[in-house]
């Protein structure tokens, strides 16, 4: 049976990270499933979940897999981890309806923090978060972007959501909005 794994890795952003992390993946005849990837501040991060072929001794793998992550740190400045995931493919959630969240204005300290203790408190699950911070161009003060896409439970109302959120927008003075 295959065993799936999530690499989690890290460097200064340079051409052929990509290539020398999925070259890992590739020889040792794993298959790459999903992926994310971004720069930040000039460092580049990878989260990739794979799959091991089902012929694979799983725990031979897994180690060969781990010194190989040791090598691409010593031999390229990859900083790379991996540990094995659950096989099993994940339940589809009934009828859990989606929204999108955006949030702008000023970058300040605790924006993540106060909507993301919003969202939790409210057993909402966030699915995806994507921030950045910009300057303007005539100013050159710091405003914040952040777009979540969230689960909603069937005991929490669109418009209780958009109320919760609005009060924490106007303590930080910034904009949310729900679509």
């Amino acid at each position: 049976m295959s065993k799936k794994f999530l690499l989690t890795a890290f460097c200064k952003d340079r051409p052929g990270i990509v290539a020398e992390i999925s070259e890992v993946i590739y020889a040792n005849g794993c298959n790459l499933e999903d992926s994310a990837m971004t720069n930040l501040a000039g460092e580049f991060a990878i989260l990739l979940l794979f799959a091991s072929p089902a012929t694979a001794d799983q725990d031979a793998l897994q180690e060969k897999l781990s010194a190989q992550c040791h090598r691409l740190e010593r031999e390229k400045g990859i900083t790379a981890f991996i540990r094995p995931v659950s096989a099993e493919a994940p339940q589809p959630k009934a009828d859990i309806p989606t929204r999108t969240i955006y949030v702008h204005g000023e970058d300040q300290a605790g924006i993540v923090f106060k909507i993301s203790r919003y969202l939790a408190d409210n057993q909402i699950n966030i699915r995806t978060l994507n921030s950045e911070v910009k300057l303007s161009p005539e100013s050159g003060t710091a405003f914040y972007s952040m777009t979540l896409t969230v689960e909603i439970p069937p005991q929490t109302s669109v418009d209780s959501l958009e109320d919760g959120l609005s009060q924490i927008g106007e303590q930080l003075n910034v904009d949310v909005t729900v679509d």
